[in-house]
């Protein structure tokens, strides 16, 4: 398989938010009708959100944007009204006598071991291992297995508040070079390092203004491909757009800057991802535009041919993911007449599309991803949301099915065509993940790593329900609860979805959904049109145009629990993050008389101006564009802060962002609170919570992780009737 680089990111953002409980010790959940607490939201000193006359035209549209002030976040003027926000919200959090509670039983569960899945790389062994409270996973590395293993680098020494995170490594072929990228205070911008794994001392080497990147290195060793953007100019860093990515080359001891390698001066949306195949014969780059998966394939032979690329896929048509190659025969995963995806195998010595050839078709599942390892593909499907993983020979025949040991979400098969055997984790909503060892010789299974945690979880399960949407699609949701649970009215549930960018929300572990269900409360998770569950039809379901379908089908989620008797109205809490944060403002706005809380999370809240920060003009593929007719029509019938309305009474609602967040920046947070704060004149309090030192939630601190959880659990408590 190809060297693929290994992205870090702390449990929350791996998650997505898919972890938010609510408990505490000495909590009880009534049993008798949803009692609302109104004392916490009478009366609240909003600060003052000056309202500007900006106005915009959309066509023959003119829209008014009176808090584009906020947009400048480095400004005296914001600054001041961030503070005074995060005081108001803290006075009503201080309020709360389960918040301490809440901090107290999370950190509780937080704390146990976890390891991250074993690779191989240059004769060396390396995996991450966390104690359990620590902010950030170490990285170890041994020389072989079973042989006690050194650390090769702390995060946690880098920053004395743990937020100089890791977010990405990748060895070198020889196994003597780690590059690790660092990012600080939760930006996506990184700086690429080099540490000599002989000496576990790091080089002078230090490449900035690297993002959405992975480092891959040369055959050889001599150096690394990235990609990355050129350093922003004058104010406001964080907002500046980033849209035209460049390839470059950083060799080992270089003091001047990388060799740019790769670069589309006249096409801003189109990003590149170099890779170099394991036996160093291939040069490999795939083009992509913005966040669409549908990518063009560029392969250079190191060897025969260098410096000639020959265009593989010269069309943006379908997906193509290199999975490795095995001589001149490169094997492919494509939705090439596969919308759930197939392999296909190409000899790149006859690369015309006439003679490709299908390998293991296309099935029921959607095929999430593929290894080549042990001579042999490991396929890793997804059905109906959970893992199910075969292993094919190299002609697509079934060697067997690896068993799993349950419901849940399984991940690694890393290795080598050359290898014997290969890791793999595997988790649920009640499991953590736990590392197993899969001998490739003979197909048996053994566990490697197994968390311990101080709860037993056996009394808890996860079943699977399909409820009808507005429109009569099935949509699949897990519920978490104690084994036996009778249903009642009473029961507080929390609801998560996500519904985007083709990225499946799938069974993942947190401390909080036990701490939530062990009290007898439901944790809801539902699989929504826009995800990646059942592949790339499932996908544009729920993308520009069909949007709305992502929101009716989270509202029916809501209903579905309802009508079953499981919960009440006033009775759910909603929360997602990023484009999950969407989720959630359109859908209180649109059906506010559901819900006792909402919590959007480090949400894409402004549907007009996404496109104008960061990297937002990417999601295009996904949300549409404003200045298109009839797409901005769609944004604008559903974009959170154009819809809020006086007179409505809508849920107690506590947004969360941070100040450091440069992927969905936190003027769309910062603009809906104070449209929220202008228009609603009930008791329900409509505040943010504005993390500083923090971003959109890769490498986030477990400690800050905790608080986080602890303070909008403890609001949505408040309201949904915990005691």
């Amino acid at each position: 398989m190809l060297r693929k680089t290994l992205y870090l990111a702390s449990l929350a953002a791996i998650l997505a938010g898919c972890a938010n409980p609510m408990t505490a010790e000495n909590t009880t959940i009534e049993n008798g009708a949803s009692k609302t607490n109104t004392s916490i939201g009478t009366d609240l000193n909003y600060p003052n959100s000056p309202r500007g006359s900006t106005v915009d035209s959309y066509g023959e549209v003119k829209v008014v944007d009176p808090y584009r002030w906020l947009e400048d976040i480095d400004s005296a003027q914001t600054a001041e009204w961030v503070k005074q926000q995060n005081a108001v919200t803290n006075k009503v959090l201080e309020a709360i006598p389960a918040r301490a509670d809440f901090k107290k039983r999370l950190t509780e569960l937080w704390n146990y071991e976890r390891f991250g899945v074993p690779f191989n790389e240059g004769g060396r062994w390396f995996y991450t291992r966390n104690d359990g409270l620590q902010d950030q996973s170490v990285l170890y590395t041994m020389s072989a297995l079973g042989e006690e293993a050194v650390v090769l680098l702390d995060p946690n020494t880098l920053s004395t508040d743990g937020t100089l995170a890791l977010n990405a490594l990748n060895v070198s072929p020889d196994g003597n070079y780690l590059a690790y990228a660092v990012s600080s205070g939760g930006s996506d911008w990184q700086t690429w390092k080099i540490r000599d794994i002989r000496t576990g001392k790091d080089l002078n080497d230090s490449v900035p203004w690297s993002k959405f990147s992975g480092a891959n290195w040369a055959h050889d060793s001599s150096g690394f491909y990235y990609g990355g953007f050129d350093e922003p100019k004058g104010e406001n860093l964080l907002k500046a757009a980033n849209t035209f990515q460049k390839v470059y080359f950083h060799k080992i001891g270089q003091k001047s800057p990388a060799n740019l390698v790769f670069e589309q001066p006249n096409k801003p949306g189109q990003s590149a991802n170099f890779s170099v195949s394991d036996d160093g014969a291939y040069l490999i780059n795939s083009i992509s535009m913005g966040t669409d998966e549908r990518n063009l394939l560029y392969v250079q032979s190191l060897r025969d041919k260098p410096n000639t690329w020959l265009k593989l896929v010269d069309q943006f048509e379908d997906t193509y993911n290199v999975i490795g190659n095995v001589g001149s025969t490169l094997y492919l995963q494509t939705t090439l007449n596969a919308p759930k995806y197939q392999v296909i195998a190409v000899d790149l010595d006859k690369p015309a599309k006439a003679n490709w050839r299908t390998v293991i078709a296309e099935s029921e599942s959607t095929l999430q991803g593929v290894s080549l390892v042990g001579n042999s593909l490991i396929a890793n499907y997804l059905a109906n949301a959970r893992s199910v993983v075969k292993r094919f020979d190299l002609n697509g025949k079934l060697i067997t099915e690896i068993t799993l040991p349950g419901v849940g979400t399984a991940n690694g098969f890393n290795g080598k065509a050359s290898s014997v055997e290969t890791f793999y984790s595997f988790g649920s909503f009640t499991q953590p993940n736990e590392v197993f060892r899969l001998d490739l010789s003979n197909n048996q299974t053994s566990s490697f790593k197994k968390p311990k945690l101080s709860v037993d979880t056996s009394a808890f399960e996860t079943v699977q329900v399909f409820y009808p949407s507005k429109d009569g699609t099935k949509i699949p949701m897990f519920i978490t609860q104690k084994k036996g649970q009778a249903k009642s009215s009473s029961t507080p549930v929390l609801l998560y979805g996500y519904g985007g960018f083709n990225i499946p929300v799938v069974p993942a572990f947190s401390p909080a959904i036990i701490a939530w269900v062990e009290k007898g409360g439901i944790w809801a998770v539902a699989n929504l049109r826009g995800g990646g569950e059942y592949g790339e039809v499932w996908h544009e379901a729920g993308t520009k145009l069909k949007k709305q379908n992502v929101f009716d089908d989270f509202a029916a989620a809501a209903d579905y629990l309802i009508a079953e008797g499981m919960t009440a109205p006033k009775k759910i809490a909603i929360n997602g993050r990023s484009n999950g944060g969407l989720l959630v403002g359109a859908t209180m706005l649109q059906r506010p008389e559901l819900f006792g809380a909402a919590i959007p999370a480090v949400g894409v809240l402004d549907m007009l101006r996404f496109n104008e920060f960061t990297i937002g003009k990417a999601w295009e593929s996904d949300y549409g564009s404003p200045q298109n007719s009839s797409e901005f029509k769609a944004l604008y019938a559903y974009s959170p802060i154009h819809n809020v309305r006086t007179g409505v009474d809508y849920p107690p609602t506590l947004i969360l962002t941070g100040d450091h967040d440069d992927r969905v920046y936190p003027a769309h947070s910062f603009k809906f609170a104070a449209e929220l704060q202008h228009a609603y004149k009930g008791n329900s309090p409509q505040l943010i919570r504005i993390e500083t030192r923090g971003g959109h939630g890769a490498g986030k601190p477990t400690s800050m992780v905790i608080e986080e959880f602890a303070d909008w659990l403890a609001f949505s408590s408040s309201y949904l009737g915990v005691k």
